[in-house]
């Protein structure tokens, strides 16, 4: 069973029992609507994955819905329209308005099953795009031979294979959203989408509508839990969140099911939930900002990721790793340590941990020259790393840079520094560098700080 839900809009009786009949035998979830306003209510109730849209219907065309569904952006799923009459004009409109495809009626089984395969695996490989985009760690397994990487990555196989929430903690850059990852690639809702939720990059008036979706008239707004519907929900620091919004999350988890904003109706979700934690959650719960419930509810199968100072022998695997990466996607210049600088490197606390070590190779690869990176050029990344001790010597401020590049490496490490100190809050992190909640947004895009990823 693929788990993906296909909408099926034709007004024609027979084409839609065919349709479906043809795609529940390939092991889809297949919901029908005998026309456009039936089509409105199907999506109300749930969200589909991918719609096969007819153009000619009596109450409302199909491409009146494609441009209602597009008006706030991006359409919300691949929709492939079906029509056996269409003219180009008609193509022409429906493609500017986003549709994936056309299939022609009469419909071919070879033609509709393949349509759809590929709908899929282009929706799939455009959210991977965005997710590289923004993500400071690729999609991968986490890395190191090490006896404790070894074992954990055992332990997070076994996880896998059962539905229960998981809490995974440790310590800021450890690598808990890799390892969140990898136990949704090993789990059977792997094809699903992986969601994930910064609670403390979500503002406390939109929390509700980024959650929990909204609805107005005929526009509906997918929240963040129907969009990880047959899949992972990974949530980041959850203590962040404000008691009501924590009940109302609650009663999801609970009951599979809830309302959007502006809506009666309820909307059933099928999730995978991981939270990602490095604070104490029972000290939350002792301080009143987390409630008892909810805590016991995600803390079913705890996951502890170890700092990388616990397993030092994996850090020439990382820094080979991360040179071949940012050379490859980056198009950095390619360079390589000395075996001096690998033995400082692996004697190095790594405050930051594995992000830390991320960040050094890429600041080594940029500003540096010369295809070795031999140990002073080390000792002195390491002491502009925020939380790195100054190596003797060394310049403590980045004197040999241009005013501009100097000012930007130091906005670099502050923020970064405080936005650990705040656990991740870009409403904290305002309040403490004295910022307005805006121009701190694009002062973060700039400097290349993604704060949704910004303290796992």
């Amino acid at each position: 069973m693929t788990g993906r839900h296909i909408l099926v809009v034709d007004d024609e009786p027979e084409i839609r029992r065919l349709v479906s009949e043809i795609l529940e035998d390939e092991g889809y979830t297949v919901s029908t609507a005998e026309g456009g306003e039936a089509a409105r209510n199907a999506r109300r109730t749930r969200r589909p994955d991918l719609i096969l849209l007819d153009i000619w219907m009596e109450d409302v065309d199909g491409i009146t819905l494609l441009r209602e569904w597009s008006e706030n952006g991006d359409l919300p799923c691949p929709v492939v329209m079906m029509s056996g009459h269409g003219t180009v004009e008609t193509a022409v409109e429906a493609t500017r308005l986003g549709a994936y495809d056309f299939i022609e009626k009469p419909i071919s089984l070879a033609k509709l099953l393949l349509t759809v395969e590929r709908a899929f695996e282009s929706d799939r490989l455009q959210r991977e795009n965005v997710d590289l985009r923004g993500q400071a760690q690729p999609l991968i397994e986490p890395i190191g031979k090490s006896e404790i990487m070894q074992r954990l990555r055992e332990q997070a196989r076994k996880i896998a294979q059962h539905n229960s929430c998981v809490l995974i903690t440790g310590e800021s850059g450890a690598g808990k959203e890799t390892f969140a990852r990898y136990i949704h690639n090993q789990s059977q809702r792997r094809e699903g989408p992986f969601v994930e939720i910064a609670v403390g990059s979500i503002s406390e008036e939109n929390s509700d509508a980024e959650l929990f979706g909204q609805e107005d008239g005929e526009n509906i707004r997918y929240g963040r839990l129907e969009q990880a519907n047959g899949g992972t929900l990974c949530i980041g620091d959850i203590a962040d969140m404000d008691q009501q919004t924590q009940a109302r999350l609650l009663s999801v988890f609970q009951k599979n099911s809830f309302t959007r904003l502006g809506s009666r109706l309820d909307v059933e979700v099928d999730l995978r939930v991981i939270a990602t934690t490095q604070r104490n959650l029972e000290e939350e719960v002792a301080a009143g900002r987390l409630r008892d419930d909810l805590f016991y509810h995600l803390n079913v199968v705890p996951l502890k990721i170890p700092s990388l100072r616990e397993h030092p022998d994996d850090v020439l695997d990382l820094l080979v790793f991360y040179i071949d990466h940012l050379v490859a996607h980056e198009r950095l210049s390619y360079r390589h340590f000395s075996v001096a600088a690998q033995n400082r490197l692996r004697n190095y606390e790594w405050p930051g941990n594995i992000r830390e070590l991320r960040n050094l190779v890429q600041r080594l690869l940029i500003l540096g020259t010369g295809e070795e990176i031999e140990l002073e050029e080390v000792e002195q990344a390491i002491s502009s790393q925020p939380g790195g001790l100054p190596a003797v010597g060394a310049p403590s401020l980045p004197y040999d840079l241009p005013l501009r590049e100097a000012r930007e490496q130091f906005e670099y490490n502050y923020l970064i520094h405080q936005l650990r100190e705040v656990g991740g809050s870009v409403g904290k992190l305002a309040k403490l560098v004295g910022m307005e909640r805006t121009h701190l947004y694009r002062k973060l895009r700039a400097l290349g700080i993604d704060h949704k990823k910004g303290v796992d």
